[in-house]
């Protein structure tokens, strides 16, 4: 029985997350239109006096709370896949820190676990390390979501908010930029490893300005957790995908796992595949207000040089076959 209970906790924990990543949003912006019309109008109005009076604090690092952090449904959400942290290097907490996170997968389950809960204690793994994770900025855009995302420490990702972050004293913040960002969820097959990040250089021309060291961090099995329906990329099917993605920030994709009470059925429920974050070594990077594209691209290649050692060094560890190998978009 204890063992059945365990069981149902972390599929509780895992489709929340999954129900909370798709759904919160739009729901609570349709919940306080309704309100709107009704007796508890005044409920609705508050709010979004608090709305546009907490408009900015996306872009001023956001506003965590350490108790959401350590909430204990994380741990169940852990378990369920399993997701692990393996460090591979001290960052120490004089310097500031950009973390380029890969895989995007379809909802960053290893990156927002490790990241942004207490899960896989990730602040004793890395003491004195203040880690913010940049999400999408029409994110911050859905009232009540935008809060709870911020609690757990997510800020927008904009030349303004990563600014901020990395500016803010005493040394040890650090910025969480999951690089591939939402296209690269276009490319989250499973067996796959797929990143869009040779034209990608934003990244790096951020760690330049406030000379924050540069890591690579890879989440072995992001991309098993889900089926994934690919398109070509001469159908209209993708056409439709990429149009949608520049309108609105969103790769709009059909994945599916599997149901909530059978693993022989469709739903939504992720599988439970392990997930392994590697973080690796910091890459040092000099300070330049106003880096040439000469600097960015050094820093650039030796950024994939280091987060493709990464990858070979851990993969058979982390159930990758040994001719499997990072493939560059």
């Amino acid at each position: 029985m204890e063992t059945q209970q365990k069981q149902w906790l972390e599929i509780i924990g895992a489709y929340q997350w999954v129900l909370t990543f798709l759904f919160m949003g739009p729901i609570f912006s349709i919940l306080l239109l309704f309100l709107l019309f009704t007796p508890l109008w005044s409920l609705s109005v508050l709010y979004l006096v608090w709305f546009f009076l907490d408009w900015d604090t996306p872009n001023q690092g956001g506003r965590r709370f350490e108790f959401m952090r350590n909430w204990s449904i994380w741990k169940q959400l852990r378990d369920y896949y399993p997701v692990k942290l393996v460090k591979t290097a001290e960052l120490p907490p004089d310097r500031k820190y950009v973390l380029a996170a890969h895989p995007h997968g379809i909802m960053c389950v290893g990156t927002f676990c490790n990241i942004c809960t207490e899960a896989n204690d990730f602040s004793k793994h890395f003491p004195g390390i203040q880690a913010v994770l940049a999400a999408l900025h029409t994110l911050f855009h859905f009232p009540v979501y935008r809060d709870y995302v911020m609690s757990y420490g997510l800020c927008s990702v904009n030349r303004r908010s990563l600014d901020f972050v990395l500016s803010q004293p005493p040394s040890g913040q650090a910025v969480v930029i999951v690089v591939g960002g939402a296209q690269e969820a276009l490319y989250a097959i499973p067996g796959e490893h797929h990143l869009i990040l040779r034209n990608r250089k934003g990244f790096v021309r951020l760690a330049l300005r406030h000379g924050a060291s540069l890591v690579p961090v890879y989440s072995f099995g992001e991309n098993d957790i889900f089926h994934l329906k690919v398109f070509a990329p001469n159908t209209w099917q993708y056409l439709c995908q990429m149009t949608f993605k520049k309108l609105t920030g969103y790769s709009p994709c059909i994945f599916w796992g599997r149901g909530l009470f059978s693993a022989d059925s469709w739903g939504l429920l992720p599988f439970a595949r392990p997930i392994t974050t590697v973080v690796g070594r910091p890459i040092p990077v000099p300070q330049s207000l106003r880096p040439s594209e000469e600097e960015v691209d050094h820093y650039h290649t030796l950024y994939m040089q280091a987060l493709e050692k990464l990858f070979e060094e851990h993969k058979e560890s982390c159930g990758v076959p040994a001719s499997t190998h990072l493939t560059f978009i």
